[in-house]
């Protein structure tokens, strides 16, 4: 019998790091034959052409679909989209899969999806039913969610939203974030290798800080960057920074950080990308969080620390209780951020729970592998029929 063939696609270091373990089970299960397609951010000599961590991590990359364009404007980043939807046929063209593995809400797997859809190729589709009202990403991800035909939210919550928008139940399976797995079967760093891998010593109160542009809202980026920055520099504490997506203008964020770290580089230090082993080291050994992440939300609280959520690119997220919204202005950050290190505060998230962590065991993957594994490849995954629900 033929193995059946999955294909999975990732754009940026930090879809590939919540990709991973599903990529294990994939890989190493007898039946299943693994394809990967890196595209976007990977590619980028700008981002750390992080496609060089996938093949370090064992992997084989079967394709490599080149799409970013030099420009970040919209007009940039539509042209991208075009791209990708070309290179994206080709490739579908030569390796023949039978499902595509999608993730999230990015342009890039716009691309991917358009083409796989039009290819008849079912697709599948990890974290869909969140929302993200600042974001470009809020259209996308639910036109991700009308193209495919099997779901993998990470809450109850998500589900629903899925069946509302005409999904059937029976194609919708909440396992909670496969990326939260990471923390379960990763040897974290202490704070000493941890300082060492960086290069960069943690203060008696250390940040990490990610910042992507909120792209629904036009010309503000510069404000909004110069508040956080301003903010920051009101606090004695050492700052890790990891860039912006190539989302619109994520360009300008990058080169602000970049102009500021570099005045002060003993208490700040940018970094292109962690890496997952890095990365949740680093949360662990932090004191807070800052910026508009949605790892703020999902990781986060598996940590129990403070995260300041800044503006509205993750409005209408489920959020835990060790997350502080706050609005763009320099005085509101500054105030989440003092609301964050209070004792008060760190006291009162000790005990939550992460609600994207629904097993608690550390096998989300796995079981979405299974899921993956047990479908019946027949017309119903591509000819969906449209699930009413009684109003009531």
């Amino acid at each position: 019998m033929d193995k059946r063939k999955l294909c999975v696609i990732t754009g940026t270091r930090a879809e590939y790091g919540l990709l991973y373990w599903l990529m294990k089970e994939i890989s190493g299960d007898s039946d299943l034959e693994l394809q990967i397609i890196t595209t976007g951010m990977h590619l980028s000599p700008e981002f750390g052409l992080t496609y060089k961590r996938i093949e370090k991590d064992g992997f084989r990359i079967d394709k490599k679909v080149e799409m970013l364009m030099s420009s970040d404007t919209e007009i940039g980043i539509t042209k991208s989209v075009g791209l990708g939807c070309i290179g994206f046929a080709d490739a579908y063209d030569e390796l023949e899969p039978d499902i595509v593995v999608v993730l999230g809400d990015r342009f890039e797997i716009l691309a991917a999806a358009v083409a796989a859809m039009i290819a008849k190729i079912p697709i599948a589709h990890l974290h869909g039913g969140e929302i993200t009202e600042g974001a470009i990403d809020e259209s996308i991800r639910h036109s991700l969610t009308k193209m495919a035909s099997t779901h993998f939210p990470a809450t109850e919550e998500y589900a629903r939203r899925i069946v509302q928008m005409g999904e059937n139940p029976k194609r919708v399976f909440n396992f909670g974030a496969p990326g939260l797995d990471n923390i379960y079967k990763l040897d974290l760093l202490s704070r000493i290798e941890l300082e060492k891998e960086l290069n960069f010593q943690l203060g008696s109160k250390t940040a990490i800080v990610t910042y992507h542009p909120v792209t629904l809202e036009d010309d503000t980026v510069y404000n909004q960057i110069e508040s956080l920055l301003t903010a920051i520099d009101e606090f004695e504490m050492n700052v890790i920074f990891t860039k912006a997506n190539a989302d619109t203008y994520g360009r300008v964020i990058n080169e602000k950080i970049e102009s500021f770290t570099n005045k002060n580089p003993k208490q700040y230090k940018l970094f292109d990308n962690l890496g997952q082993l890095r990365y949740l080291s680093a949360l662990e050994h932090v004191d807070i969080m800052i910026g508009n992440s949605s790892s703020g939300l999902i990781e986060g609280p598996s940590f129990k620390i403070p995260v300041v959520n800044v503006g509205d690119r993750q409005k209408g997220r489920i959020k835990a209780d060790n997350v502080i919204d706050c609005g763009y202005g320099y005085h509101e950050i500054k105030e989440a951020i003092k609301k964050g290190f209070s004792f008060d505060f760190k006291d009162k998230i000790k005990k939550i729970v992460n609600p994207y962590d629904k097993h608690g065991d550390g096998k989300t993957s796995y079981r979405i592998k299974e899921t993956l594994k047990g479908l019946e490849l027949d017309e119903h995954l591509i000819k969906k029929e449209f699930y009413d629900i009684e109003l009531l």
